[in-house]
This record gives structure tokens, sequence and C-alpha cells, in this order.
């Protein structure tokens, strides 16, 4: 049986959101969105009832490598840009194509059931000012993000202090005459520890492993634009980066930093220069992992301890979709289980956008999986062969796109991507799909 409407539903306003929206609209799909906030942006959005943005915020990767390439940031925005120039940015975006249209504000979706099997339709329970709706539509894509429910760790002891997570901080004042301990060294973390160097009484980072540290200039260039038009194998690739990094990064060793036990790659960089100079300079004390805290005392597994005001565990986020159950997700370990993150094997009215991560994926990228699923799913509708041909492909079994790369078996890398293999396979989908149809 057929659904009795052929409207989508997209769940989420954030720049994931924002892009499948763009492409549905392009694509004649029709659909309704759904955003929690009352505007667009996501995360970016400090003021958003779900962002984990903090005051000093800024991108990781530089906005020749981030933006959307049809809607490229002004020349005026840093290099870098905070998180307020980002969120100005999909704010701007929305106006450009015109998809605030297309969105229920203050709309919070608390459950999508299918109505049978596939194709048969997903209800969509939402809430607003006015009460409790429901609806059917043809099907769901979900884009509520990756980075809102914090991963807070059970640590051994009790903390007489104050324990915040990081999805909790919003500015340096927080650390006021404090002495801070930063749990986990991720980019978040190395930036709040940053933070509370200069506006803590002292701060110290407990890292449970080593980390890679990529700086953001080299040779005077945002470092992600340093690889040029040459591809190069990651066999090729690894000696080559590895050895830029010693240049301008020097041994962190020689600070107190574990060293890395894994190859570079394995797992996602810290693209941060000045965790690195504030230890060198005894700002910053790195400490091992906690063993035990009694009171405000904490002692580490290498037998040291150290009095603190206030732990702030930089430990990361869970994906959250809260109002699936995860079977429908085809939920494995700590991820959906989707063809290229975002199709379901069999079930071809159900997708989840922006599930995805790897280093220089951009917002580019993104917009990619946005465009392969839309194409997919028109292609679907006009029973082209080339849809006929993804539905066969990911219905047989597939692996993550990892491009032959062993990352590390943590929660956060259980949707990481290699970018060249991710990219090189979407692209091929959306040629194929584009190819019998309207562009």
């Amino acid at each position: 049986m057929k659904s009795q409407t052929e409207k989508y539903a997209l769940i989420g306003a954030g720049p994931m959101g924002l892009a499948t929206a763009k492409v549905l609209a392009e694509q004649g799909i029709a659909f309704q969105g759904f955003e929690l906030h009352s505007d667009v942006g996501g995360l970016w959005d400090i003021e958003a009832p779900k962002s984990t943005m903090y005051e000093s915020a800024h991108l990781i990767s530089s906005k020749t490598m981030t933006e959307f390439a049809d809607f490229p940031m002004d020349e005026d925005v840093a290099e870098y840009p905070s998180h307020r120039e980002m969120a100005r940015y999909f704010r701007d975006f929305a106006d450009h194509f015109d998809l605030r249209s297309h969105y229920r504000f203050g709309a919070e979706v608390t459950e999508i059931t299918p109505v049978g099997a596939d194709g048969e339709g997903w209800r969509v329970a939402w809430r607003d000012t006015d009460g409790a709706h429901e609806e059917t539509f043809a099907g769901v894509m979900i884009a509520n993000g990756t980075l809102s429910e914090p991963n807070m760790p059970d640590f051994p002891g009790q903390f007489d202090g104050e324990l915040i997570h990081a999805s909790q901080y919003r500015h340096p004042e927080q650390f006021a005459g404090k002495r801070v301990l930063v749990v986990g060294a991720g980019n978040s973390g190395c930036d709040i520890a940053v933070d509370a160097v200069h506006h803590g009484q002292s701060c110290d980072l407990s890292m449970r492993r080593g980390y890679y540290f990529v700086p953001k200039y080299v040779f005077g260039k945002p470092a992600d634009t340093m690889g040029g038009a040459i591809k190069l194998p990651m066999w090729l690739k690894r000696p080559i980066d590895s050895l830029i990094l010693r240049w301008f990064v020097g041994d962190p060793q020689k600070y107190g930093f574990p060293k890395p036990d894994y190859k570079l790659y394995e797992s996602h960089p810290v693209v941060n220069s000045l965790v690195l100079y504030h230890a060198g300079h005894g700002d910053l004390t790195i400490q091992s992992d906690i063993k035990d805290i009694q009171g405000k005392t904490v002692t580490f597994t290498d037998g040291r301890s150290a009095d603190y005001d206030m732990i702030l565990a930089a430990t990361g986020y869970k994906l959250h979709y809260p109002f699936i159950a995860p079977e429908l997700l085809n939920w494995q370990g700590s991820a959906p289980h989707l063809y290229l993150n975002a199709m379901h094997p069999t079930r071809d009215d159900i997708f989840v956008l922006g599930m995805i991560e790897a280093t220089g994926l951009g917002w580019q990228g993104r917009h990619e999986q946005a465009e392969m699923v839309v194409r997919y799913v028109k292609g679907l509708r006009a029973n082209t062969a080339s849809a006929r041909t993804l539905k066969a492909e990911k219905a047989k079994g597939f692996e993550r796109a990892t491009g032959g790369m062993q990352y590390l078996d943590l929660a956060r890398m259980a949707y990481y991507v290699d970018k060249a293999t991710y990219r090189g396979a979407v692209t091929g989908w959306i040629k194929k799909l584009a190819g019998e149809g309207t562009p």
C-alpha cells in the first residue's frame, strides 16, 4: 500500500537541515520542516535550546574549506569564523534560498513511527505553543545534528566541587577564581582549557590518550588549504603530513602530552596551537587519566594528585534520536548502520542526514550527501534505472566508507569516514541519478 501523501517531514534547521531543505526545494520534493528553535542555525546559534556553543568557539577548519560551494562566505568573514559569524552565515543562507517558509519553528518532534511497511508512510508527532499535533508523511529525513547529547562519564569517587559537561560551558567567567580540571583533550577540551588558563586560578588537562596536534596556520595560510590540487594516497600522505607536523608543532610529549598509540588520521586531530603554547609556558599542566576522586582531591593513574574547584568534562557527545526507536534506524553499536551514513538498507522512506564526520569534509560534502538522498527519492518515484541500482546496492550489505582506515573504536568515531572515499561514492551516485532526471 502506498502512502496517501508525497510530502516528506524534515527534522532540523541547522546547516544539514538547511542543505537538505534547499535540495528538496530544488528537486521539487514537497516537504514540511520542523525546528525546535525559533530560527535556523542549529547548534551554531548559541541562543538555541540545544546549542552547545561557547563564546570563544570558532571553526577548526577554514572558511574556504567549509562553506557551501554555491554560497561562499563574505570576504570580511575571518578565515576561522566565530560561532556568531557562522550563525549569521546560516541565516543568510536560509534567506537567500527562501528556506524559512518551509519550516514550523518552535516545533519539537516527539515521536515518529512507521504506518506500516516501506512506502506506507510515517506518523510524525510534535508539540508547539498550540499543543500536540500529529500528521502522516510519505517519509522522514532526520537532520537534527550529532552534537547535542552530552556523553558524561561516571567518574570514580565523589567530587565535592562543581562538575559540569562542556555543553554547559558558555563563557570564561565561569572559571573565575577556580582551580579547573578539564577532562578530555579533543578540540573543544583544548579550546576550553585555553579559556580556563586565562580566567581561572589554575588549569590542568586530564588525558586518557594522546592526540596529534595540527596548527591552524602553515606558512601563513590556513593549514587545511595547503593540500593543493595533488591528492596523495594515504600511505604517502600520512608520512608527509607527519613530517610537516614535526616541523611546525614539534614534540608535544616534551610538554607532558602522552604519545598517541595510533596512526595519524585514525582519530580526529586537534586543531589548536595555543594549548601547546600554554603547556610549554607552564600555564597548563597535563595530567593522566582519573583514578579516584575524594572531596576536591583528584588522584590520577600515574599516582599524582591535585585539588580542584571545578571539573569540566569535555568528553564529547552521543548520537541522539529520541523520537524514533533505535531498531528502526538499523542501529549497530554506537551508531545506525546506514548506506553511506544516510540510507536504510531496506527502507526507502527514512533517512538520516549529517550523521557523518571526516577530516576536511566541510559543509559541501554534507550538501552532497543531501543531494544524493533527495535525487534517490526522486529517482524512485520516477522508477529510474539508477535508483533501482542504488536500491539493490544498499540492500545487499555494505561497510562504512573508511577507505581502509582503522579508526579508533570510540563512539565519536563510529560514523567517521574517509573523505576521498566517501565523496567519491556520493558524487558518483549523484551523477548517475542526475543523468536520468532534470538537473
